[in-house]
């Protein structure tokens, strides 16, 4: 790909550009004390100079020293909101004399575009696209949110002490396909985008911007700051080898481990609700009084939650620790065998908004020193 250089104050222009293509755009805004991801409709709505810090059960952002667009982590929500909708409705019925009439609902579908994501989460979106897409069986409404989607990459140059993509092989460097790819650089007072397009749709955009040629120190300066990135979780607690995390957790379904994670695990499903990639549903039947009017609902579910096995005769997974072991066994495991490929991405959302701080790289470190003992 052929970099190119585009100033922070032509950011407007992007965004401009990419909402007259008739895109609704989606993308970091600060709100209610956290980064989360809104409507844009300017690059002033964008959190420039704001940051996060992010440790166990805890969240907080603070301003950062330059005026940085994108110089946060990753924010509490992931942009699966947005393509696995967390409750929708799917068919309707009514009963009048003619008899009872059913019917689907199709709801009205804007052509979306993401700007601000990061490779972690573009891995993510990989995922669940294999997961409602790639098969046999595949969801209708995510498909028709999805196919359209503009996404607007944006390479990692700092790190929350939670992250550990490094880990997981999938950052802070961008390695999959996007229509545009940026890498934010500030360098005393130059302030500028390495842009460059990854699609047909991203050329097109990158037609319309007033952006000029790259040179190699501009490419070098990207390169250091995605290296300082690196840098940080590589020499962070969180960075382990993850080779062979799949055959240690089958080893080890019986470790004790499981009882003291239990002891301290709510059983909230906030680890679920926050990860990118957690993608279990459940349907809801509802009807009015007169029972005229049937609804069917479709919304997010956990497998933490006390109904999500029940079945004829009780809950397949009736206790805190069988629950947690299917979670992280799932996501580091199991998921390579039905997927393959890994379920978790190393964005560390499920340890900040655990409310307990349980940690996943944690406990993985408590499994491996007490099979060694």
């Amino acid at each position: 790909m052929t970099n190119f250089l585009l100033q922070a104050d032509d950011l407007d222009t992007l965004v401009r550009v990419i909402c007259g293509e008739g895109h609704q755009l989606i993308g970091p805004v600060l709100r209610d004390g956290a980064i989360i991801y809104d409507a844009i409709r300017s690059a002033g709505d964008l959190p420039r100079g704001w940051t996060d810090e992010q440790e166990k059960g805890q969240y907080r952002i603070k301003k950062r020293e330059d005026g940085a667009f994108f110089g946060y982590a990753a924010s509490p929500h992931s942009w699966k909101q947005f393509l696995q909708l967390p409750r929708r409705q799917v068919w309707q019925a009514e009963r009048d004399n003619s008899g009872i009439q059913i019917n689907a609902i199709e709801e009205p579908v804007q052509s979306l575009a993401f700007i601000g994501v990061r490779s972690c989460e573009l891995h993510a979106i990989a995922i669940q696209d294999r997961v409602f897409m790639g098969g046999r069986f595949t969801n209708d409404s995510y498909t028709r949110r999805r196919q359209p989607l503009l996404i607007i990459a944006v390479n990692c140059t700092s790190a929350a002490s939670t992250c550990f993509c490094t880990s997981m092989n999938t950052g802070p460097e961008v390695t999959l396909p996007a229509d545009l790819t940026m890498t934010e650089v500030i360098d005393g007072n130059a302030h500028f985008f390495l842009i460059a397009a990854g699609s047909v749709r991203g050329e097109g955009i990158l037609q319309k911007l007033p952006v000029q040629s790259a040179g190699a120190h501009q490419i070098e300066l990207a390169q250091r700051a995605i290296q300082g990135a690196v840098v940080q979780m590589k020499q962070g607690a969180r960075n382990f080898d993850s080779s062979d995390v799949k055959e240690l957790l089958y080893r080890n379904y019986e470790s004790p481990v499981w009882d003291q994670v239990a002891e301290r695990c709510l059983s909230c499903a906030n680890c679920t609700m926050a990860c990118p990639t957690c993608f279990c549903s459940t349907v809801e039947d509802t009807t009015d009084l007169s029972g005229d009017n049937a609804a069917r609902w479709e919304r997010w579910d956990s497998c933490f939650t006390g109904d999500f096995t029940y079945i004829a005769g009780g809950a397949v997974r009736a206790d805190t620790r069988s629950r947690y072991r299917h979670w992280m066994t799932h996501k580091l495991a199991t998921w390579h065998d039905q997927f393959g490929t890994s379920g978790c991405v190393g964005c560390g959302r499920c340890i900040a908004w655990c409310p307990v701080g349980i940690d996943l790289t944690e406990e993985l470190q408590r499994i491996r020193e007490l099979e060694g003992q």
